[in-house]
C-alpha cells in the first residue's frame, strides 16, 4: 500500500451551487436558528471547514413539528396518484443533479466520489420505488361472521414522522425513510447527522423544485443540541412515529423516550455481521466479496462484516489473497480518481479502530497489512489473523477498515460462533454446497443473509435486523407499512328493502 498520498485535491465546483445550502428548512423556507447560532461542518479528508449551518434547538424543533402537523391533513388527503407524481418528480430531480449531489456527499462524508455517486443512485431508487408503492397500499374486505355486516380494513397514514439519520449514508438513509413516509401520506421532520447536513439540505432544495407543498418536508440541523432535540421528537405527542438509524445504545434510549407517548418506532441499529467462508467456496469470489462489503466506505457501514470466519483448510490461502488485495489500496481524498479509500469520519472513529487493533494484537493477533493510522482521519486498511473470541472486535462493532479473520473447523461450530452475538443485522457466507446454503441461511440469526454475494441492500428487498439490531423494515413492499395505521370498520345494520337496495 502506497504511503504517498495527498488530501489537498481541490473539490470540483458544483454545476448548481444553490444545492449547497447553509440554512435549515422549515415550511419550504430557508431559515436560521432562532438563537442565531451556527456550527461548522468539516471535510474529514482535509479537516477544513466546508461551511456553517444553523445550530437549532428545541424551540426550532417544536416549530418544525407544528408546521409538519399543519401540512399533514392536506398531504394525507391527496390521492395516492398525486403523491406518486410528486415523488417521481423528486426522483427526476435527484438524477438530474446526481453529480452535484455526489460531490456534496464526498465533501462532507469523505467517501470516494464513485461510491458517493452510487449512493445517490441507490437513494433515488427508493424514491422511485415508494412512488410506485404509494398506489399499492391496499385494504381488505374480511368475510363477515355476522349477518348483515361488512368488515372493512383500510390503511391510513400515521401522521407526523420524526426522521433521525446518521452520517455514513447521508443521502440513502434519508431517501429510504422519507420517501416511504411521504408515499404513505405522512409529513416529516428530518434531523440529519451533524457531520453531514448538506446532503439533507440538498434533498430539501430538490423537493421544492419538485413542487412539494409547504410543511411536508422539514430539516432541523444541530450539533450541540442533539440530545435535547431527540428528546423533543420522541416525547412530543404531535409526532406519531420515529424512524432512526444509528447505534444500538442511542436506539434503546430513543425507544425508552418514545414510551411516554407510545409512538410507533422503526430502529435500524448496530451490526456485528459474520462473514463465513467454507472450504468448498470459490475463494476468489469470497475474497472479492469480503473486500466489497468490508472495505466499502472504509468499513463505515452497519452491514460491514465484523467477524470473518474461514474454514481451517483454506484459512492461510484466503488470508494471503485478501492481504495481497488490500495492500494495493490507496488512501486519499475522495475526489482523487486514484484513491480507493477515503478517511474515517473523525478522530473518535480513529480512536475506536486503533483501540480494536491494539487490543487484538495484545491478545495474539497478527497484522498482515495495515494496522496503523496515517495522518488526520486516515487509517490504513487492515487485515488481522489469529483472532479469538476474547478480543474486543468479536463483540463490538468496529465501524472501520479492519478485516478480522477467525479460524473454524465445522459447520455447526461456525453457526454457533456466528450467532453468539446480541446483534442480528446481516450475515454472509460462501459455499458451493446447495444443501449447506439452505441450512446455513436458515440457521443464521440475522435479518438479512447474502449467499455467495456481497450484495444486501436493494429497494425491492426488506432491510432490517433482529435481536438488538433493530425493529421494523425499510425498503420493499414492507417498508411503507411502517408508516401506516390499520383501521377496522364494521358496517352493521345492512338490510335489503323492497326496492332491492341496501340501506343503513
Amino acid at each position: 500500500m502506497s504511503r504517498n498520498f495527498t488530501t489537498q485535491i481541490q473539490s470540483p465546483k458544483l454545476k448548481d451551487s444553490s444545492l449547497l445550502r447553509q440554512s435549515a428548512f422549515i415550511n419550504n423556507e430557508w431559515v436560521k436558528a432562532k438563537s442565531g447560532q451556527t456550527f461548522s461542518v468539516i471535510d474529514p479528508a482535509t479537516e477544513n471547514e466546508i461551511g456553517k449551518v444553523p445550530e437549532m434547538n428545541v424551540e426550532d424543533t417544536k416549530e418544525a413539528i407544528m408546521i409538519a402537523s399543519k401540512a399533514f391533513n392536506e398531504w394525507a388527503n391527496l390521492t395516492p396518484k398525486n403523491r406518486h407524481d410528486y415523488l417521481l418528480k423528486l426522483h427526476s430531480q435527484i438524477l438530474e443533479n446526481q453529480n452535484d449531489l455526489a460531490s456534496i456527499l464526498t465533501l462532507e462524508n469523505g467517501k470516494i466520489y464513485a461510491e458517493a455517486l452510487n449512493e445517490i443512485r441507490y437513494g433515488a431508487s427508493f424514491v422511485e420505488w415508494f412512488a410506485q408503492e404509494s398506489r399499492r397500499v391496499y385494504g381488505d374486505i374480511i368475510p363477515s361472521s355476522l349477518k348483515n355486516h361488512k368488515f372493512v380494513v383500510e390503511k391510513q397514514p400515521i401522521g407526523v414522522v420524526g426522521i433521525i439519520t446518521p452520517w455514513n449514508f447521508p443521502n440513502a438513509m434519508i431517501t429510504r425513510k422519507v420517501s416511504a413516509a411521504l408515499a404513505a401520506g405522512c409529513t416529516v421532520v428530518i434531523k440529519p447527522g451533524a457531520e453531514t447536513p448538506y446532503s439533507a439540505l440538498a434533498f430539501a432544495e430538490l423537493a421544492i423544485r419538485a413542487g412539494f407543498p409547504k410543511g411536508v418536508i422539514n430539516v432541523v440541523t444541530t450539533d450541540k443540541y442533539v440530545k435535547e432535540i431527540g428528546l423533543e421528537i420522541c416525547t412530543n405527542p404531535v409526532v406519531k412515529k420515529i424512524s432512526f438509524t444509528g447505534s444500538t445504545a442511542v436506539g434503546k434510549l430513543l425507544m425508552e423516550q418514545c414510551s411516554s407517548t407510545l409512538k410507533k418506532v422503526s430502529l435500524e441499529l448496530g451490526g456485528n455481521a459474520p462473514f463465513i467462508v467454507f472450504d468448498d467456496a470459490d475463494i476468489d469470489s469470497a475474497v472479492e466479496g469480503a473486500i466489497n462489503c468490508k472495505f466499502r466506505s472504509s468499513g463505515q457501514t452497519c452491514i460491514s462484516p465484523n467477524r470473518i470466519y474461514v474454514q481451517s483448510s483454506i484459512y492461510a490461502e484466503f488470508a494471503s489473497r485478501l492481504a495481497d488485495k488490500v495492500s494495493g489500496f490507496k488512501l486519499g481524498n475522495g475526489f482523487d480518481t486514484n484513491t480507493t479509500h477515503g478517511p474515517l469520519i473523525n478522530q473518535n472513529a480513529i480512536k475506536k479502530v486503533t483501540r480494536h487493533v491494539e487490543d487484538a494484537v495484545a491478545k495474539g493477533a497478527e497484522i498482515l497489512v495495515g494496522g496503523t493510522k496515517h495522518t488526520g482521519n486516515f487509517f490504513y486498511p487492515t487485515v488481522l489473523t489469529g483472532m479469538n473470541k476474547e478480543m474486543v472486535i468479536t463483540s463490538e462493532e468496529t465501524f472501520g477498515p479492519v478485516a478480522a479473520l477467525y479460524k473454524f473447523e465445522t459447520e455447526s461450530e461456525v453457526i454457533n460462533l456466528a450467532n453468539d452475538s446480541n446483534s442480528g443485522l446481516a450475515g454472509y457466507f460462501y459455499s458451493k454446497d446447495i444443501g449447506r446454503c439452505w441450512r446455513v441461511a436458515d440457521a443464521l440469526e440475522v435479518g438479512m443473509v447474502a449467499v455467495n454475494t456481497a450484495i444486501i441492500g436493494t429497494c425491492e428487498a426488506p432491510f432490517g435486523g433482529i435481536k438488538e439490531s433493530g425493529i421494523g423494515r425499510e425498503g420493499s413492499k414492507y417498508g411503507i407499512e411502517e408508516f401506516i395505521n390499520i383501521k377496522y370498520i364494521n358496517f352493521g345494520g345492512l338490510q335489503k328493502n323492497s326496492t332491492n337496495h341496501f340501506k343503513l
